[in-house]
């Protein structure tokens, strides 16, 4: 028998209290799914090699001065130009007589945070506008992923050149900013179909039924659970942007001196290849290194976070 004296239930406890019990195994599935990954990962040759690889780049970017030898790569001599490798210069000296092995190390930070930048900057266009896309759907989606199938005819490399040749200065935050521009579309498509395949999901209506709103449904609900394909996507893209910077800057259109950065090493070793190799060979080697460590990383992830392999 129901007793007379006790009050009757609060129909919106009633919702709260399904709420809760249809949101608790969420965080804990999610927790889950990060500690199995991470368990994974701890055993992963392919990730300890290119985490190492990743930390001893960034640390190099970071503080160059504990990896240069206390060596100032602006201090140059012409009568040391081009001196081969040895003792007293690692990776010998370059056309103006600097010493090479600080110049590749500086070279790093100009690199790596065009590569930073560029995907900060990615995400957060591809995460708003696939996030809108994918949670609205109707004519709102339809007009986004086609402005977003705009941006896909243009291939990255076509387009960053384009911007930055009409650019009046190229700094590390103008190369960023034009790879920026075309190259957020992959993130984008990544994070809609991710948002399609969660809205429907039981804490997302409960969510929308207690009258949340749509900003706290998205960035509460459904974003959390829809980045995972993205970060993966976002660590391999990190080298991928290196690479771009690179070759834009090899090409004569991206950075320009006084900066520092691998690209431009190439790019100002390139006519002395026969005579002195080692001004393409080291900044070479270096970008290469660091552009595999970030997809060893990527990839080691992708596996990690496969529903497969669970």
């Amino acid at each position: 028998m129901t007793d007379p004296h006790k009050p009757l239930e609060d129909p919106h406890d009633a919702v709260v209290a399904a709420v809760v019990t249809i949101e608790e195994p969420i965080p804990a599935g999610q927790d889950s799914l990060w500690r199995n990954a991470w368990r994974y990962l701890r055993r992963s040759p392919l990730f300890i090699i290119g985490a190492l690889i990743m930390v001893v780049m960034t640390a190099m970017a970071i503080v160059p001065q504990l990896f240069a030898r206390g060596i100032d790569p602006r201090d140059c001599d012409l009568s040391r130009s081009r001196l081969q490798p040895s003792a007293a210069h690692w990776f010998g000296t370059d056309i103006q007589g600097c010493d090479y092995y600080a110049n590749v190390v500086f070279g790093a930070r100009t690199s790596l945070a065009i590569g930073l930048i560029t995907v900060i900057g990615v995400l957060i266009v591809g995460v708003l506008i696939g996030g809108l896309a994918g949670y609205f759907g109707t004519w709102i989606d339809t007009i986004l992923a086609r402005f977003t199938d705009i941006f896909f005819g243009i291939p990255l490399l076509l387009g960053a050149l384009v911007l930055l040749t009409v650019a009046s200065s190229r700094s590390v935050w103008t190369v960023s900013l034009a790879l920026t521009v075309f190259g957020w579309m992959t993130a984008m498509r990544l994070v809609r179909s991710s948002v399609i395949s969660i809205k429907g999901n039981d804490y997302v209506l409960a969510a929308q039924a207690l009258g949340a709103s749509t900003t706290r449904v998205l960035t509460r609900h459904i974003l959390p659970n829809a980045l995972g394909p993205v970060l993966v996507w976002a660590t391999i893209s990190v080298g991928t942007f290196i690479a771009a910077e690179a070759t834009l800057t090899y090409l004569g259109i991206g950075l320009q001196a006084p900066e520092i950065s691998w690209g431009l090493q190439i790019n100002s070793g390139q006519n002395l290849l026969s005579t002195s190799p080692y001004l393409v060979f080291f900044p070479a080697v270096f970008l290469s290194v660091t552009v595999l460590g970030f997809m060893m990383v990527g990839d080691a992830l992708q596996d990690a976070l496969d529903p497969k392999r669970r």
